[in-house]
């Protein structure tokens, strides 16, 4: 078991096996989990002990997760921090219209079931880390590559790189999951907040913005997986 985060969750699920699964793998990960089987119970959840992010079901049986969701707006996060409580959906729906409207809505994720809990875990973080709930601000290291997160600054081999915001969003998100191939569809949806209809060719273009500026000193540390997407990783030694 990891040492505790600090970071609350809710887990909020009707279907009991999930739940306690959810529970008990976060749990072990270090985070301090509470749930509930229901969007009134949620939402009494959230009140009583705000959390820094609600893995939210949308099948639900008194409040679908969408309306939960909107309730969820209106209550203070934990610590007192700005804006909204970040949510991450988890169902079996994965129609495009529900990706859509749960992301339109203002969901920060959207993970259909089955899902593979070390994904979720890297989404969970990935997301506390981007909406400040997450006190790890570390600067993230692959090989001599440095990208600080909170003063949005890169360096390799100490030489500082200056990169767009996007640029930047897609750079971070490459290191925060360094080592791990992800395809397409996850960075569309983890860079430019979309998961649906999305022309993937955009990921194409800020992946060769990216290895002008970073791949050209150096050994390359942005690597194609044809078929599938992109990794970050060290050179090898």
């Amino acid at each position: 078991m990891r040492e505790p985060t600090g970071e609350r969750l809710l887990v909020v699920d009707d279907e009991p096996t999930v739940k306690e699964l959810l529970a008990a793998t976060l749990r072990f990960a270090g985070f301090t989990v509470s749930s509930a089987d229901s969007g009134a119970g949620a939402l009494e959840a959230a009140r009583r002990d705000p959390p820094d992010l609600v893995l939210l079901d949308v099948m639900l049986p008194d409040l679908d997760g969408f309306e939960v969701l909107r309730r969820l707006r209106t209550l203070p996060r934990a610590g007192g921090r700005p804006g909204p409580v970040p949510v991450l959906f988890l169902t079996a729906r994965d129609t495009t219209a529900d990706k859509i409207n749960g992301l339109r809505l203002g969901g920060d994720d959207y993970v259909t079931k089955p899902f593979d809990l070390e994904e979720l875990l890297a989404r969970i973080r990935a997301i506390l880390r981007r909406t400040g709930a997450s006190p790890d601000g570390r600067t993230l290291v692959v090989g001599d590559l440095e990208v600080d997160p909170e003063g949005h600054q890169v360096t390799r081999g100490g030489v500082p790189v200056r990169l767009s915001p996007t640029e930047f969003r897609l750079l971070r998100h490459l290191a925060e999951n360094a080592g791990r191939v992800l395809p397409k569809a996850d960075i569309l949806q983890a860079v430019w907040r979309y998961d649906f209809a999305g022309d993937s060719s955009i990921v194409d273009t800020y992946i060769s913005y990216l290895r002008r500026k970073l791949d050209t000193g150096g050994p390359k540390l942005i690597h194609t997986v044809h078929g599938v997407g992109y990794v970050l990783r060290r050179p090898k030694p």
